[in-house]
């Protein structure tokens, strides 16, 4: 079982309502959430909010480590029979698009990651902004569709992937996967009112700043992980990073972390609704009616296996 959504919709109540009533475990689907250290900004929820349910994914790597799409597919695929083998429902809550498809669908066969050229093509990006989405609009416009401009680290992984091979990663992708097996799926996606989901955001960044958030990345450093390590890119982490370097004031780190964040809700529902056989449940998922009517769905989908 998935449970999806736009960031702050939800997905961690409800994915612990759903672990309560069918005994599930719950395997994080989150880009963010997988590094230890970073807990405020990325929002996760506290132990002691858990109810006892089982958590996997959640603090595995280190700061400065990169955490891929094929790295989760190889340590989430495992878990998922873990889960089912005790007989418990594996529930994958989060919502870091690729991560997903790559547990469903599988990867590409495709060239292994190249760090020294990932590097220069990422240096290239920040001196010329935009360089990588031109270069992948005239060589595989079919990619460039449907990855963010702003979205370096796909835009410099399809650069590299033209560069070693001569092909387009959209050819790659044509030429098949090793999609997930021996389950049935149920995706449900979170769906809030939108203005309110932007009101919920906003207030959430400003109790990050104000319950510790520049703290969390100064401590951070302390330990000697550096500024460009991969999570500090992120909305709210990235404007932190700003203030404390003397780049932005409280309040310009506050706006546009708030900004960000809305934009990338936004994303995150554009992705979903390409998706296919998503269930959408209307609301909140910490709202107790919209628990019960996932649950009920849930209950459904389960009785219909």
């Amino acid at each position: 079982m998935v449970i999806a959504g736009p960031t702050g919709s939800g997905k961690s109540e409800l994915a612990v309502e759903a672990a309560t009533r069918f005994d599930g475990e719950i395997i994080n689907c989150d880009s963010l959430q997988v590094y230890r250290h970073l807990d405020i900004g990325t929002a996760k929820m506290p132990p002691a909010e858990r109810r006892g349910i089982p958590h996997h994914l959640l603090d595995v790597v280190d700061p400065d480590e990169v955490f891929t799409a094929g790295e989760y597919l190889r340590r989430a695929r495992p878990l998922l029979a873990a889960v089912a083998s005790r007989g418990h429902l594996p529930l994958v809550v989060g919502g870091a698009g690729f991560y997903l498809r790559a547990l469903l669908e599988g990867l590409f066969p495709g060239p292994a990651r190249d760090p020294a050229l990932r590097a220069r093509l990422t240096e290239r990006e920040a001196r010329r902004p935009g360089l990588l989405h031109r270069l992948i609009r005239r060589r595989d416009p079919q990619t460039a569709g449907r990855i963010h401009a702003r979205d370096v680290q796909k835009l410099a992984r399809a650069a590299e992937v033209i560069l070693l091979t001569g092909r387009p990663l959209s050819a790659w992708f044509a030429a098949g996967r090793d999609p997930l097996r021996g389950f049935r799926v149920l995706k449900l996606a979170l769906d809030p009112p939108r203005e309110t989901l932007y009101e919920r955001l906003d207030q959430r960044c400003e109790r990050m700043f104000a319950g510790g958030l520049i703290q969390e990345v100064r401590r951070v450093l302390e330990l000697g992980f550096p500024e460009t390590s991969p999570p500090l890119g992120a909305h709210g982490y990235r404007q932190a990073l700003q203030f404390l370097r003397g780049e932005l004031t409280p309040s310009q780190a506050l706006w546009q972390a708030q900004r960000n964040t809305r934009r990338y809700a936004k994303r995150q529902w554009t992705w979903l609704r390409r998706e296919p056989g998503v269930v959408w449940v209307q609301g909140f998922g910490d709202q107790p009616a919209v628990g019960q009517a996932a649950c009920q769905s849930v209950a459904r989908f389960l009785d219909a296996g």
